[in-house]
């Protein structure tokens, strides 16, 4: 039975709205816990080592914490393989190309391939920036303040940094109305207003995502 789902057009497309929203919701609470940055080393210090001893003392030590990055890194994986697997059938049911130009899509749809790309690039890239501080040259564990300052301290971990977020909101523009679509949320009377909530919710987490390296540019954050 899952199998038979899984191989279905319908499936994928419902494993790529699940997922989605599953990462979705995590970027909600990143980007508010990111945002504790504002307030100062100390806040932002006890935030992240708060992650770390979330459900104790149920729960061991960051054992809650790679709950969450298995859940993650299973709806990333679904996300990308049935985005992968959906774009190959969809170039083998047309392999030639149109006789007359399709109508012009929104630059959000025309880049959703790309975005992907780009996004799923930064992942690893900030995983090694500041999880395992592999490409951080000064990386201090226990420190996640001063990291993520001299992080955003260099040209080009804020355009990497920059770049991706503005590729996450468009992605986010187009798929949250997509997965609302394909769950069957959607609806004639309803799509404006889960337009506009897509429009709001990308704006706000490109915004909040975007503000901790500008408020580093600024010396707002040192």
């Amino acid at each position: 039975m899952a199998r038979t789902v899984w191989d279905s057009t319908v499936g994928k497309k419902a494993v790529m709205a699940v997922s989605g929203l599953i990462m979705l919701l995590y970027l909600v609470a990143h980007m508010i816990g990111n945002l504790k940055i504002f307030f100062g080393a100390g806040e932002f210090n006890r935030y992240a080592h708060w992650l770390r001893t979330v459900g104790e003392p149920f729960m061991h030590y960051e054992w809650t914490l790679w709950l969450i990055r298995v859940v993650l890194v299973v709806a990333v994986v679904a996300h990308g393989v049935s985005a992968y697997q959906l774009s190959r059938r969809d170039i083998r049911a047309r392999p030639s190309k149109y006789v007359h130009k399709k109508p012009r899509a929104s630059y959000a749809t025309r880049t959703m391939r790309w975005g992907g790309i780009i996004l799923g690039l930064f992942i690893v890239w900030h995983l090694l920036d500041l999880t395992t501080g592999t490409v951080h040259p000064g990386f201090q564990p226990g420190h996640p303040y001063q990291n993520v300052v001299e992080t955003f301290s260099t040209w080009y971990g804020n355009v990497i940094y920059i770049v991706a977020m503005v590729a996450l909101g468009l992605h986010i523009r187009h798929g949250f109305w997509s997965a609302a679509q394909t769950l069957g949320v959607g609806s004639r009377t309803r799509d404006r207003a889960l337009k506009a909530a897509a429009n709001v919710l990308a704006l706000l987490l490109t915004a909040g995502f975007i503000a901790v390296p500008v408020g580093v540019m600024t010396g707002v954050v040192s």
